[in-house]
């Protein structure tokens, strides 16, 4: 082996070490909105505001507002029109994004260190001092039609909304995050305002940083910046989903492929048993090729190019589904290779080399993914607005290398049920 690849595995040592060491910063303004942060010796650092209300604190009248105030809130403040907010940070090479999820409305920029308090400055600013001009809405009402009509075009993305509308049947969360034309028309600044009052709470915000700076200087900026918000506390919880009945449709589609969705309730980001339900996921139908319906479906039979596993994890219930697309003759044998994957983790325990090779895989597949510095400020925001800590690496490393073949049976007994499991089917 050459000198130079020594001196990398060396490096590469190193930096895992590090990594998985790793413990983050925190602090608490006096208005209840947290602050992490982990501090690197990169040019480039990564802000952002995570807020822990999404489509589901939608009233019915309100449905698609949290995300129409993700596209609204950029258009202009008490002291900048729309453009100078989007110059303020792209105009010196940074970026400036946003994204609205069930549970969680996020803005965030990636920019060169030395524009921290730049950036520090303008998310507090469009996220506190937001106008939403009435020409403005409009004009980005058209846009966001746009959106959905593009949506409405693509049944592989489409499918999803659908099955979440049927598993969670009548309540908030089974609500689609784009919302419809129809309610869309209907928004102005009286109910963005309104919905802003009513859902975005000072203790439900976190301010979360991975970048080149000190984190005492960090502090004194988001003091100055977010510490004179007035402090807004909330006060009542969500409405639980509790009443899930399974479900089968099949609904005709002028499509090429059949498409699939099979799937069950699974458990909430609280449960205990929710990391062996990852790790179920991952060998089940992760992102990995030789995850099992991969090798089963598309390896050895040829019937999808695309047959995928999920696994998402709300605040009081979880979803989990199988996605795949075929040819509609290899439709019913695709369901049934799916059926059978799910009994064989069900009926047989996982043996101790192929569990061994699982947690490698997801372990190598979580460091990996902490080489993204924007997706690790992303993560440790959510974890510590949701958890009110982040676990460092090691830690989690640890709960995977404790899960038992027992464990995975368990889940797999729990969420694969067959007389438990929804599906819906574009034909």
């Amino acid at each position: 082996m050459s000198l130079q690849s020594n001196t990398f595995y060396t490096f590469a040592r190193l930096v895992l070490k590090t990594m998985v060491d790793t413990d983050y910063l925190t602090h608490t303004l006096n208005n209840g909105i947290r602050i992490i942060h982990q501090q690197t010796d990169s040019s480039v650092g990564h802000l952002g505001i995570l807020i822990n209300t999404g489509s589901r604190d939608e009233k019915e009248d309100e449905h698609g507002l949290a995300h129409f105030i993700e596209h609204s809130v950029f258009k202009g403040t008490k002291k900048r029109k729309s453009f100078h907010v989007l110059s303020r940070i792209e105009g010196v090479g940074g970026e400036l994004n946003a994204y609205t999820t069930k549970e969680e409305t996020v803005l965030y920029a990636t920019f060169l260190s030395e524009h921290y308090e730049r950036t520090a400055e303008l998310l507090s600013d469009i996220l506190f001092n937001s106008t939403y001009p009435e020409k403005e809405l409009n004009r980005e009402k058209e846009v966001v039609v746009e959106e959905i009509n593009s949506y409405n075009d693509t049944p592989s993305e489409l499918i999803f909304d659908e099955f979440e509308e049927q598993v969670f049947d009548g309540h908030p969360i089974a609500r689609n995050i784009l919302g419809t034309k129809e309610k869309l028309r209907t928004f102005n600044r009286d109910k963005i305002f309104n919905f802003i009052a009513n859902n975005y709470h000072t203790d439900q915000m976190v301010i979360s940083s991975v970048g080149n700076i000190d984190f005492s200087t960090l502090l004194k900026m988001l003091e100055k910046y977010f510490g004179a918000v007035e402090q807004r506390l909330r006060q009542s919880g969500r409405e639980q989903f509790l009443n899930y009945v399974p479900q089968s449709k099949t609904v005709i589609k002028d499509t090429f492929q059949s498409h699939c969705l099979i799937g069950n309730v699974a458990f909430d980001f609280k449960n205990p048993k929710r990391i062996a339900m990852v790790l179920l996921n991952n060998v089940l139908g992760g992102h990995a090729l030789n995850s099992r319906l991969n090798l089963a479906m598309r390896e050895r039979r040829g019937m999808a190019y695309n047959v995928e596993s999920s696994y998402t994890a709300y605040s009081d219930t979880g979803l989990f589904n199988v996605y795949f697309g075929t040819d509609k003759e290899n439709l019913n044998k695709a369901v049934a290779l799916v059926h059978k994957e799910f009994d064989l983790l069900r009926d047989k325990k996982m043996g101790a080399v192929q569990l061994s090779r699982a947690k490698k895989q997801l372990i190598g597949q979580i460091a990996i993914s902490t080489e993204s510095r924007e997706d690790l400020m992303l993560t440790i925001g959510k974890s510590y607005m949701l958890f009110d800590k982040v676990d460092p690496l090691r830690v989690i490393f640890k709960k995977i290398e404790a899960i038992t073949a027992e464990d995975i049976q368990e889940v797999a007994n729990m969420v694969l049920d067959k007389n438990q499991m929804s599906t819906l089917i574009y034909k």
